[in-house]
Parts: structure tokens; sequence; C-alpha cells
């Protein structure tokens, strides 16, 4: 008989700022909070890992590959 376990996939829950289907701002935002929550609560902690999982599901892999580079080189355009 086949595995009948199911795998739950989930994305970021619907964000009043964010109307739109063009989800691009959104995924920028998410990025942006986790990295924020990240130096107010330290790397350590667990408290950020929901915005992590929202970015994650927004946002185009390379992009994020790209916004880590900039922010290790100094030059990400966001407000960190």
């Amino acid at each position: 008989m086949a595995d009948e376990s199911q795998i739950e996939l989930k994305t970021a829950p619907a964000d009043f700022r964010f109307p739109t289907t063009n989800q691009t701002r959104h995924c920028f935002t998410r990025y942006i909070e986790f990295h924020r929550c990240l130096a107010a609560k330290g790397e350590e902690s667990n408290e950020c890992e929901r915005f992590a999982k929202y970015y994650r599901s927004l946002c185009p892999g390379e992009w994020v590959e790209r916004w880590n580079e900039q922010r290790e080189n100094g030059t990400f355009p966001g407000p960190l």
C-alpha cells in the first residue's frame, strides 16, 4: 500500500499592506523584517523563524542570494 503521509505546504499569511497579486514588495518587506528581528533578538532566537518562513516562501532564491551578498558587502539597499 502506498505511503499516505502528506506534506503540508504553507506560505506567508495574507497581509493587508500588499493587496495585489504582485508579491515583490511583500517578499522584500518580510526579508527585512527577518533581519531586523535577528538584530534585535539575536541569531539564536527562534522568535524570528516565522519571518524566515515567510520570505523563503515568497522570494525567489536568486533574490535572497543576491541580498545576502549585498548585506555581507554593506551594499544592501534596504533599511536594516
